[in-house]
């Protein structure tokens, strides 16, 4: 553990951030799940944008890779386009 209060600090805010990171990509890993899961064009039209902005502020604070959060987001589009072709 650490000894120096500067460490205990640290300790606590890197333990405060894990916990809001995993938040937040849970949160936007269970809209993509219910984005993918609707089968009405209408309503993952209207989600699609929402769920897209999630996952550009997790790319924007560092939970993921910006790469990363291209990727899904480009499986999304070219997926939901598949199913309402």
């Amino acid at each position: 553990m650490a000894n120096h209060k500067a460490t205990k600090k640290d300790a606590r805010q890197s333990e405060k951030r894990r916990e809001r990171n995993r938040y937040y990509g849970k949160t936007t890993r269970n809209a993509i799940r219910e984005l993918l899961a609707t089968t009405d064009k209408a309503v993952s039209a209207a989600e699609l944008p929402k769920v897209i902005s999630m996952i550009d502020k997790l790319a924007k604070r560092n939970v993921i890779h910006k790469n990363k959060a291209s990727n899904i987001k480009s499986g999304l589009v070219k997926r939901l386009a598949a199913a309402t072709a």
